[in-house]
């Protein structure tokens, strides 16, 4: 009987996934889009046309962090799940710095509590 192992095809066709090659490598961190979208109105900057990106770069979603080829396909994706839940990611807590990290690991500053008055 024997033959190939049948996990060997399914691992190769995840990992040719063109989708989800694109998906590792070019979309922002989490903490770069939090930063963007809580700045204030008129710190953004208009979009630079720009003829590599699809619709000329011109419809973009700040939360995903992708652009679009026109506004109807953009407002689509603005009824999908995926998207809603990136921006409730978005709106909810900031995300974790290094400082944080640093301090779960016992790398911060000691709290050593409230200084006593001393006679």
């Amino acid at each position: 009987m024997g033959g190939k192992c049948p996990h060997r095809k399914v691992k190769k066709r995840r990992l040719s996934n063109k989708q989800d090659r694109r998906s590792r490598f070019l979309i922002k961190g989490d903490d770069m889009v939090y930063d963007q979208v809580n700045k204030p109105e008129e710190e953004r900057k208009p979009l630079p046309v720009d003829e590599d990106l699809p619709g000329m770069g011109q419809h973009y979603c700040l939360h995903c962090d992708r652009f679009f080829a026109s506004v109807a396909v953009r407002d689509e994706h603005f009824k999908t799940k995926k998207h809603r839940r990136r921006v409730k990611l978005m709106m909810g807590d900031a995300p974790h710095t290094q400082l944080d990290a640093e301090l779960a690991a016992g790398m911060g500053m000691p709290d050593n509590g409230p200084k006593l008055m001393s006679m």
